[in-house]
């Protein structure tokens, strides 16, 4: 077997196996950085999901169902929608911070080294590409490495990786046999302990990024309270007809509308002092950072997700770049963006049941925790609670009760797109690297009637999550998802 491939089971000297806690997450002080006391700990943290998501859901019916009762319900309402808009004005006029000034140096060694992983199961179709486009990033040879971790593909991937070792000697490969545990989290942490860098990438298969995207985004962690940096997600396909018939696809540009929208709110929600998340494609994650949450959680569905907290409370930061982006396939029917989206959905859910204890004991710091609660109300509680509203409008003959949260969550969502929309948009050269967009040119700025319009599109897209968290919520009580690694389809971006 050559130098730069290992076969799990048969590792080199310096492969040692990562121990993850998944059940007794804790981070330990870590001087050089910084001074911290958190610790994260709960015996059996992970286990009775179920239980606890009964309860919650139980918590939101009933509570809905007694406010439309109580003569007092509608006040509760109109306070509370009132302290939503408040945390809405403020997001949307917050600042978001500029982008430092890209690394340069004279000397390889004034560069950090950095470690990029994919973990890839059955991606023939496009691990090529992304291999190549690592491999030749714009930063010095010797000061990154690229491994992949082969989850027990059966299809050409092993094959595609072994010749592709041949002519770039920087990619290693991590061999994992077919049945693995652990699913995505499990591959990363499989490799972890064989990697050197200082800063752990975290990339899909199908990632298409820039050359400069190391250099442009690694000076972010001048901040040593950065713990993690996520790059802007975008959909790859499209600029290329998605339809037989040569119409756009309404998913692809509904995702396309979507992901602007959460780039937005990603920037101003952390200009406030709120939560930054990562997304998985394109995170950024520093070793130390990692290692004080003990790795990926092998327990969960979204590993990027509950990264993110378990990030945030153990006292990191997670900051968002909005350029360079990393571009990625979107999925193209209703049926593969139901499955994708019901696994986020889940996911994301989750980590409010594992760490419930820890956030209610306001360990992520009064920013941080009412901007957690207010995202989690709108994403989450706001769709639950619509279906005993709507059943109380039909049995009593009155107007929804939620309707003033409803109608400022709307209000906001339409906001937050067309300004997600116009700002990636109108990303173009105009003598500020800064603003320089890796999918636009010169002169290519969209005039706000057709932002307008794409913003309706997205916002008819963005009613399917009503739907899945309704389901999502409501199939958690009463079975739970089993835990596998649910992968999404990769054909390359030309297909």
């Amino acid at each position: 077997m050559k130098d730069n491939s290992w076969a799990k089971g048969k590792p080199g000297k310096d492969l040692i196996p990562l121990h993850p806690l998944p059940n007794d997450l804790s981070t330990e002080p870590l001087t050089t950085i910084k001074n911290k006391s958190t610790r994260i700990k709960g015996t059996n943290r992970f286990k009775g999901r179920r239980q606890k998501a009964v309860v919650l859901f139980t918590m939101i019916w009933s509570g809905t169902i007694a406010l439309n009762l109580f003569t007092w319900g509608s006040w509760f309402i109109l306070g509370l929608t009132t302290i939503m808009g408040v945390h809405a004005v403020r997001i949307l006029f917050a600042r978001p911070s500029t982008l430092p000034p890209p690394l340069t140096g004279e000397s390889p060694s004034d560069y950090p080294l950095v470690s990029l992983l994919v973990a890839a199961k059955n991606e023939a179709g496009v691990i090529a590409n992304v291999v190549k486009m690592l491999c030749n990033v714009d930063y010095p040879m010797g000061r990154y490495e690229v491994w992949v971790i082969d989850d027990g593909s059966t299809d050409q991937t092993p094959q595609i990786l072994k010749q592709l070792t041949e002519d770039y000697p920087q990619l290693k490969i991590l061999y994992r046999s077919d049945g693995s545990m652990g699913g995505k989290s499990g591959a990363l942490n499989a490799v972890l302990p064989a990697t050197i860098g200082e800063f752990i990438v975290v990339f899909d298969a199908d990632a298409i990024v820039s050359p400069d995207l190391l250099r442009r985004v690694l000076p972010v962690f001048n901040q040593l309270e950065v713990g993690a940096v996520q790059v802007r997600k975008a959909i790859a396909q499209t600029d290329l007809p998605t339809n037989p018939d040569g119409t756009r696809n309404f998913w692809l540009w509904g995702q396309r509308a979507e992901m602007a929208m959460d780039s937005f709110f990603q920037q101003q929600r952390i200009a406030i002092g709120g939560i930054g998340e990562l997304r998985g494609n394109g995170q950024f994650v520093r070793r130390h950072a990692l290692n004080d949450c003990g790795g990926w959680n092998e327990e969960t569905i979204t590993d990027d997700l509950d990264m993110t907290l378990r990030l945030h409370l153990a006292d990191w930061d997670v900051k968002f770049v909005l350029y360079p982006a990393v571009f990625e396939e979107g999925v193209k029917t209703a049926k593969a963006l139901w499955h994708q989206r019901n696994r986020w959905a889940e996911g994301g859910y989750q980590r409010y049941l594992d760490y419930w204890d820890l956030l209610i004991q306001n360990r992520l710091g009064l920013a941080k925790s009412l901007d957690l609660v207010m995202f989690l109300f709108t994403q989450y509680i706001m769709p639950t609670a619509m279906v005993p509203d709507l059943l109380m409008v039909i049995l009593r003959n009155r107007p929804p009760l939620l309707a003033p949260i409803g109608s400022l969550t709307i209000s906001l969502s339409l906001i937050g797109m067309f300004l997600g929309l116009h700002r990636t948009h109108n990303l173009y050269v105009d003598g500020d690297p800064y603003t320089v967009g890796s999918n636009a040119t010169h002169g290519d700025r969209r005039s706000p009637q057709r932002i307008l319009r794409q913003t309706i599109h997205g916002t008819l897209y963005m009613l399917h999550w009503i739907l899945i968290i309704t389901c999502v919520t409501a199939r958690m009580s009463i079975r739970p998802k089993q835990l596998k690694w649910i992968k999404t389809t990769h054909q390359g971006t030309g297909s």
